[in-house]
């Protein structure tokens, strides 16, 4: 994939071919992972903390440990590592309870009313190693790209929300089906990183032809959730416009409330198809 970095602003001001969506809470400057240092709101970039530093009386040694500490991790993906290790645990647990625990925490829309937590919960559990092995390591990929570059509390709303979009498609178009896996987050992932490329001017011919193979894979093949991939290809899509639109530190507050209410339509739309 080339990219084509048109808009310098979503790159970061010290590595300019690193793409992140992170801005210095101090100076509004985009720094990428290697360059923030955590602070009590956000992240400050290295020329703020040696303003602060300078500015500020000494410090005990135990809290520039600690400053550093978060700094070397900020560069990881310890969220996506997360979510592979609870999704491999949650399979070792369908496996060994012989199905008890898939039956419990599956996406069942028609028994949602005895279950709630299934759109939820479905995301974590896998249909067979191979199922899991494919999801994890898409997950892996995409993760290792989208999570530094967002922050890992919108790389986890992209997560969450894609979901509850293919969740809330299952819910509308196989009510009477059942579903597992983090299909529809991963293709969530996949349609964001499409509109961020986009949305910073850069190619995504490359990424189109990914997700519709992808796609079409899962309409060809028998006892695949199409429905709950189109799902979070929708829901991932608009985290990602909201995302690209809402960037600036004074947007902030507008950014969660834009993902916090998608998140809540897409329950509400559960819920009313419950209820017919």
């Amino acid at each position: 994939m080339t990219d084509v970095p048109y808009d310098r602003e979503n790159f970061c001001y010290r590595h300019p071919d690193r793409q992140s969506f992170i801005l210095c809470q101090r100076c509004g400057r985009t720094i990428c992972a290697s360059c923030q240092t955590q602070a009590a709101v956000g992240v400050h970039c290295p020329e703020c903390v040696k303003e602060a530093r300078q500015n500020a009386p000494k410090r005990p040694p135990v809290n520039i440990r600690a400053a550093r500490a978060l700094r070397s991790n900020s560069d990881r993906p310890i969220a996506t590592y997360a979510l592979i290790a609870i999704c491999v645990v949650v399979y070792a647990l369908q496996f060994f309870s012989g199905g008890l625990v898939t039956a419990y925490i599956a996406l069942r829309p028609a028994l949602l009313e005895l279950l709630p937590w299934g759109p939820v919960t479905a995301l974590f559990a896998h249909g067979s190693l191979i199922h899991l092995g494919l999801n994890m390591f898409s997950l892996f990929v995409l993760g290792r790209i989208l999570e530094p570059a967002l922050g890992r509390a919108r790389y986890l709303a992209l997560f969450f929300i894609a979901g509850l979009g293919g969740s809330a498609a299952v819910t509308l178009l196989a009510f009477d089906g059942s579903t597992v896996g983090a299909s529809g987050s991963i293709f969530g992932m996949l349609a964001a990183l499409v509109v961020i490329q986009r949305g910073i001017g850069g190619d995504v011919r490359q990424l189109l032809v990914i997700l519709g193979i992808n796609l079409a894979i899962g309409l060809v093949i028998s006892g695949v959730s199409w429905q709950a991939h189109v799902g979070g290809i929708v829901a991932g899509a608009a985290v990602g416009l909201i995302i690209t639109r809402t960037r600036a530190i004074r947007q902030q507050r507008l950014q969660a409330v834009l993902l916090i209410g998608l998140a809540a339509a897409l329950i509400a739309i559960i819920a009313i198809r419950v209820a017919l």
